[in-house]
């Protein structure tokens, strides 16, 4: 049987990486070859970066465009096995519903004043004003975060409590009136910035207080015994 479940991505308007697996009949030996094309190429071009992870294939081949340009072709995709007993299986995909940032780097905190400034990188491959971020930020308990969008590449948070860490981090979403996606890029590593106690800290004045409190009573009561 033909291959199933074929799902395509398009890698911050880079590279289209697609998935896929094998058909209910199909051996696990099958090998499998992707074939595309789009208009402006003049004959169709075999991705050649094939992988097999746990059962499913892959394939990804470079697809950039000028990026002052938001119109784009289908983009036309044939899987064929090594057996002429699976059938082909042929797909269009508009790759504008595919398009998956990556994500943010370079990710700085800075205080000014009693404000929390954070920033990041601007993304080289996307038009202008194409994307717009998430800003996900918490002290202590990450479930307490909170989430800001943004459409710049930086952000204030102000009046912030000079006793507590804030910990932010940042994913990016192609605008609507850009892209058809709803992929988000993934989370960028988290940046912190500020000092808070912590559990442990707290635990140990819990326990420590009370001991020299006590102490200090006995060596109190032995001076005034004497």
């Amino acid at each position: 049987s033909a291959a199933v479940n074929l799902s395509c991505v398009w890698q911050n308007l880079e590279s289209m990486a697609c998935t896929w697996c094998a058909g209910e009949n199909a051996s696990r030996d099958t090998n499998y070859t992707l074939h595309y094309w789009f208009d402006g190429l003049n004959s169709s071009q075999k991705c050649s970066n094939h992988s097999v992870h746990q059962g499913t294939y892959g394939c990804t081949f470079t697809l950039s465009f000028p990026n002052v340009t938001r119109d784009y072709p289908v983009v036309r995709l044939l899987i064929q096995a090594d057996s002429e007993d699976i059938r082909p299986v042929c797909a269009s995909k508009n790759p504008t519903t595919l398009v998956k940032p990556a994500t943010p780097e370079q990710l700085t905190l800075s205080k000014v004043e009693d404000d929390i400034h954070v920033e990041w990188s601007e993304s080289e491959t996307f038009p202008d004003n194409c994307l717009v971020y998430e800003v996900k930020y918490h002290t202590g308990d990450s479930a307490s975060a909170r989430l800001i969008q943004v459409e710049s590449n930086s952000m204030s948070v102000p009046s912030v409590d000079p006793k507590s860490k804030y910990t932010f981090k940042v994913r990016a979403n192609p605008k609507p009136e850009c892209y058809s996606s709803h992929f988000y890029s993934d989370w960028s590593e988290e940046k912190s910035i500020g000092e808070e106690l912590s559990s442990a800290f707290h635990s140990v004045l819990l326990i420590t207080i009370p001991l020299l409190v006590a102490v200090s009573t006995i060596i109190l009561l032995v001076y005034l015994k004497r």
